[in-house]
C-alpha cells in the first residue's frame, strides 16, 4: 500500500502546483447542483478552471446582469473613441422626441445617472411591470414615455428597463449594433471568439441582462482582467486607464440591499470591502459573477444555472459559502 500513499502524495503536490488543489473537490462546489463553471486567474494567468454538472468548457452561458457591467466597458470605449462625449452627456441628444415630452427633466437625464440606477425613469419592478415591459413592441420608447417616478439623480432604484437604454444610445452614437461594436473593439482584442447577444423587441441588443449576452466563463474572466490591468491587454490599450479606474473607483456610490454585505453600486458595478480589501464585482441573477480583487491581483468568474425559483438562494450560497473558500485559496497563492 506504500506505493499508493506515495502516488497520492505526488498527485496532491502536482495539483497544488497547477492550481487545481481546491475547488473541484471542495464539497461546496462538488455537491453544488447550480454551478456551471468557475475560472480563477491571478497575476494575469488562469490558475483554476473547472466545469460542473455536465457542462462543457467554452459553453456560452446566460450572463444575466453581467451584461450591464460589459456595457459599462463598451460605453468607456465609445467615450475614448469620441462617439460619446462623457458620462455626463444628456440623453436628449439621442432621443430628440423628449423635447416634446411634458416633463422637460427627461431630456436632461445623463448616462451617468442611468448607469448609477438613479435615472428616475419608469422601472419594471412595479406590479406586473416585467411582463408588461417585455411584451412591448418597443420597450425603450415605452420606458421613455412613462411618467418619471423620481427626480433624476435623487433615488437609487435598480432598473433593467432604463439600463437597456445604454444599448440604444451606444447603437445610435456609433452607428453599429452593440454586438458588432463589442466584437470589433473588445471581444476580438481579448481573443474572445464567440458571443451570442440577444435582442430586445425593439431590435436593439439587450443592454440590461433580461435577454442577456451569452459568453463563456473564460471570456468573463478576461473582461475582469482587463479592468484589473487598467484597460491593458497584452500590452495594448483596449479601454483608457481613466475609464477603467473610474469603474473600479467611482466618484459616487449608492448602498444596495443585496450582494455581499455592505455593497455599494456605481456605473453598473458593485463595490465592497471584504476582509479589509476593496473588491469590485459584477453580479447577475442566479449567481453569475465577475469579481475583481486588486489586492490579490485576481479575478473570479462564475456562471450558474438561471432558475427564478432558486436564484436568490444560489447567489447567497455563493457569497456565504463558496466565495470564502476561494478567498482563502487565493491567499495561499499570492
Amino acid at each position: 500500500m506504500r506505493w499508493k500513499s506515495i502516488l497520492l502524495f505526488t498527485l496532491t503536490i502536482t495539483l497544488q502546483a497547477t492550481g487545481q488543489s481546491l475547488p473541484d473537490t471542495a464539497m461546496v462546489l462538488a455537491k453544488n447542483t447550480a454551478i456551471y463553471e468557475l475560472v480563477i486567474s491571478q497575476n494575469g494567468r488562469v490558475i483554476f478552471r473547472h466545469t460542473y454538472n455536465g457542462q462543457q468548457p467554452d459553453t456560452l452561458h446566460n450572463s444575466q446582469s453581467l451584461t450591464k457591467s460589459i456595457m459599462s466597458v463598451l460605453i468607456g470605449i465609445a467615450i475614448d473613441k469620441g462617439y460619446i462625449a462623457d458620462p455626463d452627456q444628456e440623453i436628449g441628444q439621442w432621443f430628440p422626441e423628449l423635447a416634446k415630452d411634458p416633463d422637460a427633466r427627461k431630456q436632461h437625464i445623463t448616462l451617468h445617472q442611468i448607469m448609477d440606477q438613479a435615472s428616475g425613469l419608469w422601472h419594471e419592478n412595479l406590479e406586473g411591470g416585467l411582463g408588461e415591459y417585455l411584451s412591448q413592441a418597443n420597450p425603450s420608447q415605452y420606458v421613455l414615455a412613462q411618467p418619471l417616478l423620481d427626480a433624476p439623480g435623487t433615488v437609487f432604484h435598480y432598473n433593467n428597463a432604463a439600463t437597456h437604454l445604454l444599448s440604444v444610445i451606444l447603437t445610435k452614437a456609433t452607428g453599429m449594433p452593440v454586438t458588432n461594436f463589442a466584437q470589433r473593439f473588445l471581444f476580438s482584442k481579448l481573443g474572445i471568439q464567440h458571443a451570442d447577444w440577444k435582442k430586445m423587441n425593439d431590435g436593439y441588443d439587450d443592454g440590461a441582462g433580461l435577454r442577456s449576452v451569452y459568453l463563456s466563463t473564460a471570456a468573463i474572466n478576461k473582461i475582469g482582467n482587463l479592468l484589473l490591468q487598467e484597460g491593458q491587454y497584452n500590452g495594448q490599450t483596449i479601454v483608457s486607464r481613466k475609464w477603467a479606474r473610474m469603474l473600479m473607483q467611482p466618484p459616487l456610490t449608492r448602498a444596495t440591499g443585496w450582494g455581499f454585505t455592505g455593497s455599494q453600486y456605481a456605473l453598473c458595478w458593485y463595490h465592497v470591502r471584504y476582509d479589509g480589501q476593496p473588491v469590485t464585482y459584477g453580479m447577475g441573477w442566479g449567481g453569475q459573477y465577475m469579481i475583481i480583487i486588486p489586492g490579490l491581483k485576481a479575478v473570479i468568474a462564475v456562471h450558474e444555472w438561471v432558475n427564478d425559483t432558486t436564484a436568490v438562494q444560489q447567489a447567497l450560497y455563493f457569497e456565504q459559502s463558496v466565495f470564502p473558500l476561494l478567498w482563502k485559496y487565493l491567499q495561499t497563492k499570492k
